[in-house]
Parts: structure tokens; sequence; C-alpha cells
């Protein structure tokens, strides 16, 4: 057989040709979807490592089980792209992470192979736990399979899981894949066991000399297993699964077809919970994908192949990303108020944190993806006398509701959260939108809420919260902005609840948050040369509380509000204004444009704005509209 795939990878419909091929077949197949792999994520971008690092594995899972039957249920997500290959996606590619197109994670709307929604980590095995009980409640034969990486197992909701599964003994497999990397490396008592079981090489050649001796399972009689627990138990130290209540395979080498094709039969036929402890390479098949140590490949924009450059978009020399900027004046404030010290949930790459990683190496603490552990390890610094910074996806802060609420503002502890990616994020799509967090926070109580129009606005907001009383959250989008230096002695104090008027208006106000005020500025005066309107831009970088004298200013000129925010609608800044007029008896016309009470979709930014409706092109048509201009449009 020649070393290249009798498959057409684009022609796969799904998985059923594998059950024919043989282990020499099987692993050709994998060097084939590999290379497509590089191939197409360099034209579109994507989630790279993680990819590279399952194929044997996700070969083998659909070699030996039988999907959509049979639950395949992947943590986050982010690496099911062989999944979706071995699925009948491959010919959809092309359309990665684009509006319309094939979707980045999993969503059980794309296909029926897809059992669970996936975007977020530590979620599969408590939604194999449910399926296991559905399955069996209503006398039903199929396997459950959860496979979470050992970043995954960072998060609390996954021993939540792990301990409540292994005490029912439900018939599931949990696949473990150990790469030692999530976004970037693994922290905390978890991975350094991972590490001892990785490293213990007597173990893994005795487990394997033993496989030799005694051949398959059938041969396998008390006495031998008994030996092998005994080495287990003596070379590890301990085995905290099977304490919990699992049958546990491994470590095994996940990119050994015979190996994992074996164990996953073998863990069919046991009767409870099994733990397979698999161990992968993250990047596998390209050089520096694999040599990659602080997660630069893991999500990389389109890249030229032959070259493995860029790993990211090219950004302009004078501009940097949002997230980098607000961690070069987190160096900066630290430099001048000893009560901070920064928290993050495994996100030092994804906000651009390594600058002040490297200036207080003592002072950044990475939790691992374990969000409401951030939250109330920050409440307990507070309750000490510091001002911890969290910094936070807007789409992961979710995850820690309750701790916000009730560890942070209920007691109104010293608290800042840095608020990253807040708006339409774009690519990552429906499960990494943020556009919640604005309606999440408003109702707690003590909460300081901001956002940034521009980079200078930026720092004076970060000395702002520091000498505010309470929790406090300082939004920003994903994206670029221009560099300006961070100078502490320059920084000053905005009054909180003010708002800033850009430019005046008699035909109609914007009111809106965030960079896109500069777009509303060069609208208005658009506008005012090509229609002769006067239309007014407010900066409401207080979204609570409100600027309540400039809104009673406002009513009093009977002058119509348009309230932009990139956030749902319900709960935000228009329905935040709508609330002060009612309750005032103010009649003001409110006119609202954000996201409805929908999930919305991957695309690039520009593309999702456009087909929500809320474009730059759908403001300018929604004034005209307003003032009665639409006629001379």
């Amino acid at each position: 057989m020649s070393n290249k795939s009798k498959i057409n990878i684009k022609t796969i419909e799904n998985p059923e040709f594998l059950k024919s091929m043989s282990v020499k077949e099987l692993n050709i197949l994998c060097v084939d979807i590999r290379n497509f792999l590089l191939e197409s994520v360099a034209k579109t971008g994507g989630h790279l490592s993680s990819n590279l690092g399952v194929v044997e594995l996700t070969v083998a899972m659909h070699k030996v089980f039988n999907s959509p039957v049979d639950k395949l249920i992947w943590d986050v997500g982010h690496q099911a792209y062989t999944h979706k290959i071995l699925t009948g996606r491959a010919g959809k590619f092309a359309t990665l992470r684009q509006w319309g197109g094939l979707s980045g994670f999993l969503d059980p709307s794309e296909s029926e192979h897809d059992a669970f929604i996936s975007g977020h980590s530590s979620t599969s095995i408590s939604a194999a736990v449910g399926m296991a009980y559905a399955r069996d409640f209503a006398g039903d034969n199929y396997e459950v399979v959860a496979v979470i990486g050992d970043g995954s197992l960072t998060g609390g909701l996954a021993y939540e899981a792990l301990n409540h599964i292994g005490g029912v003994k439900k018939k599931l497999i949990v696949i473990l894949n150990d790469n030692e990397m999530s976004i970037s490396p693994n922290v905390g008592f978890v991975s350094s066991l991972f590490t001892t079981f990785r490293r213990n090489n007597a173990y893994i050649n005795t487990e394997r000399q033993l496989r030799k001796a005694i051949g398959t399972e059938k041969f396998l009689g008390r006495a031998i297993a008994r030996v092998k627990g005994s080495i287990k138990q003596v070379l590890l130290e301990a085995q905290p699964y099977e304490a919990m209540g699992f049958k546990y395979f491994g470590p095994i080498d996940g990119h050994n077809m015979n190996d994992l094709i074996n164990s996953l039969e073998y863990a069919k036929k046991v009767d409870k919970p099994v733990i397979i402890h698999v161990k992968t390479l993250k990047g596998k098949g390209y050089v520096p994908a694999e040599l990659d140590t602080d997660g630069s490949w893991h999500g990389v924009a389109p890249f030229n192949l032959q070259a493995a450059t860029p790993k990211v978009q090219p950004v302009a020399k004078a501009q940097i990303s949002w997230s980098e900027h607000l961690s070069r004046g987190l160096i900066e404030l630290t430099n001048n108020d000893n009560r901070l010290a920064v928290i993050t949930p495994a996100m030092i790459h994804g906000s651009s944190l390594y600058d002040y990683l490297a200036a207080y190496p003592d002072r950044l603490i990475d939790v691992g993806i374990a969000e409401a552990h951030a939250v109330t390890m920050a409440a307990g610094m507070a309750a000490r006398g510091m001002k911890p910074f969290v910094a936070i996806y807007s789409s992961f802060l979710q995850r820690a509701y309750d701790q916000v609420q009730h560890d942070v503002c209920l007691p109104n502890l010293d608290v800042v959260f840095g608020i990253d990616r807040a708006g339409i994020t774009g690519a990552d799509g429906k499960t990494h939108q943020g556009i919640y967090d604005i309606a999440m926070l408003r109702p707690f109580p003590n909460i300081v809420i901001m956002m940034p129009r521009n980079p200078a606005e930026a720092f004076d907001m970060l000395y702002t919260a520091y000498q505010i009383k309470g929790p406090v959250a300082i939004r920003y989008p994903r994206g670029n902005v221009c560099q300006i230096a961070a100078n502490y002695a320059n920084w000053q104090q905005i009054p909180v609840g003010t708002w800033e008027s850009l430019t005046h208006g008699k035909d109609l106000v914007i009111i809106a948050i965030g960079p896109i005020l500069t777009d509303f500025v060069n609208l208005a005066k658009e506008l005012q040369q090509t229609h002769e309107l006067d239309i007014g831009v407010v900066n409401a970088r207080y979204l609570k509380p409100l600027d309540v004298a400039m809104l009673d200013m406002l009513a009093k000129q009977a002058v119509p509000l348009l309230v932009y925010e990139e956030a749902t609608l319900m709960c935000g800044l228009g329905s935040a204004i709508l609330e002060y007029y009612s309750k005032t008896k103010q009649k003001v016309l409110v006119s609202q444009m954000g996201v409805l009470d929908e999930a919305i979709a991957h695309g690039d930014v520009a593309s999702v704005l456009t087909h929500i409706g809320i474009s730059l092109l759908d403001v300018k048509q929604r004034i005209l509209a307003l003032v009665g201009e639409v006629g001379h449009e």
C-alpha cells in the first residue's frame, strides 16, 4: 500500500468507512488528515495545536464507537476538527469560523454527530453523566464518551462530575487527553500530578511488558490484576481516580493507534466508569507548534505554512491589542500601588499578561481554568486589604456569576474586573461573544461599570478604579488600539457617574460606549455635510451609575436619543436609561440598537454587525428614519 490514503478527505460523509480499515491504513489516513488540517488552518486561521495533537485519538474513537448513536462529547470543542472531518464536514473547512460557515467549536445544530454544545471548558464530564442517566432511564444501550484535556481538569466543574459519577457507578468512559497544556502551560497540583505520571517510565515500561506477557484481557487473572494494581500503587504513590470509583487505564501513547483501539475496545466491556489516560503531543506533526511553550500556536490567524509565520495577524507598529494596553497600564499601576495583584484563569497569553509576568512574577497568579475560584480568591485578598485585578474574558466571567454577586458585590469588596473581549468577538462565535456582562453585572449592588473609548481613557479608568471603594468592572474589546505611554503621573480620575459630550446636537443624540464612538463622531460630521443634520454624540463611559444630570438635560431638550450598544439589549445601557426615564416620569423618545434575544454566530466582526443589523450603515439609516430624512437618502 502507498504512503497516501485511498480516502479523499473532502468526500467523507460519515465515519463508517473506518470500521473496515487496518491499523496501517488508519495511520496513513492520520497523516493525510494532519496535512489537511495544516493546509486548511493556514488559510483560514483557527485552533491548530490542539487539533494536530488528537488526530490518532479521534480516528481511534470513531473506529471503535458508532457516532451518532454512541455519544462523543468533546470538552471545549476547539480540538474537534478531526471529528468534523470524519463526520462529513471537510468540504466546508474553507469557511471555518466565517459567517454562515463551519463553526470552530461543536454545536448540535451543525451536525447530529455533535452530541453537546462545546465552547467553554470543563463541561464534558457533567454532560456525559447526564446522558448516561438519560440512557439508563430510557432503557437504551449506547456508549457515552467524554474527552477532556488535562487543562480542563483545573476547572472545578469537572471534579464535581467525577465525584458524582464515581459514587453512583454509571457506565461511561472519560478520555483524559493529557498534553501538558491548555492555552498557556497548566498550573496547580493536578498538573504536577500528571507530570509525575508522564515521567514515570518505570511504570509505563512495566505495564507494557505485563501486557505482552498476559496477551489479551481474557488471560488477565485475579492474581495478575493484583500484581498490576500493586505496581501502579507503588510506582505512582496514589491513583485518585480509582479511589473515586473509576477503572483507570494509562498512561497510553495517544499516537499509537493499536494501543488506542485496544484500550477503547476494552473500556467498552467494563461495566463501570472508566478513565483512559492518553498522552498526546500538542501540535504533533508541525515542529513550530510542537515546540510552542506559550500558547502562540493554540489559536492562529492565517499563516505561511512553509515559513511558519505569522503566528498572529500582523499589527501596525503603532498599535497593540487592548489586552496588552491594559497589561502595560497594570504594570505602571503596580509600580505605584502595592495593593495590586493580577489574577487570571489560564489566560496569561489570551489577556497579553506576559509583560506583567516578567515585571511582577510574584503578583501574577494563574489559577488555571477556574473562574469561580479566581473571583472568590480575589475577594479573599480584598478582605485583607488588597485590591486585586481579575483579568477575565467577558464570556468566561459568566462562569463565576454567583461568586461576583455573593462574594464580591454583596460585601462591597475592593476587586477590579478587567473584562476582556467585551462586545462582538467574531470568529469564536456564540459561545464566546462578550455581550452579556453588562446585563449580568448591572443588577448587582455596589459595582461600578465603565468602558473606555480610547487608550488614554483606559488608563484614566484604571487610575479611577483604584480610587473607588468597592467593586469595579472595566470593559474593553477585542482588537487593537494605538500605543501610548503608560505614565502614572499623567493619569486623571474620572468623576464617578459622569458622561462626556463629544458633539452637541439638536436633531438627535447618539449615546454609546467604547471605541465605536470615534465612528459616530465621524458619522455626525458626514450627516451634517450631506443632510444638514445636527447629531450629538455622548460617551456613556459609566454604564453604572448613569449620568442622570445629563439624562435630565437631554429630556428637557426634547431630543430623540439613539442608544447603541454592542451587547444584549435586555438589561443593558438602553434598558437602564429607559428605567430611569420611567422612574422619573420623563417622556423621551429613546430608540435602541443592540443585540436582540438570539445567539450570535461566528464570523468576522464587520460581517456579524451587518447580519445582526447594528453596523455603521444601519446606524445611519436608523438616524435618518428617526429624524424623518429617509426620503432624502
